[in-house]
């Protein structure tokens, strides 16, 4: 479901900052919807992600119930399959539940 391009830049380091501010997914231990802000920050290998894709498919875990630790690492599996960057982090930054915040950041090193 993820689309990619070509890397118009392969032979530069730089950062892609994408950010979605409404993510959802439930609870796998109430069903209360979750809410939250996904931040991915990737260096480019030889694909990018495209934009469109990205969101249709984050949209994907609205209706799915799993954990905060479990769809932040899930993100960044398949974003490192999909694209296979230099470097990536995908950090969750959820909603209070009961006054608590919780933030959980993930990330890839390429080997080299």
């Amino acid at each position: 479901m993820l689309e990619t391009f070509p890397n118009p830049a392969p032979g530069r380091d730089y950062e892609i900052e994408i950010v979605q501010p409404e993510f959802t997914s439930v609870c796998p231990k109430t069903g209360h919807p979750d809410f939250g802000t996904i931040r991915v920050l990737y260096v480019p290998g030889g694909l990018c992600v495209e934009l469109k894709s990205f969101k249709l498919w984050l949209q994907t875990y609205r209706d799915k119930g799993i954990f905060y630790e479990a769809v932040t690492n899930e993100i960044l599996d398949t974003l490192v399959a999909a694209l296979a960057p230099r470097r990536m982090t995908v950090c969750g930054e959820f909603s209070a539940r009961g006054g608590v915040t919780t933030t959980v950041r993930c990330t890839h090193e390429a080997s080299a």
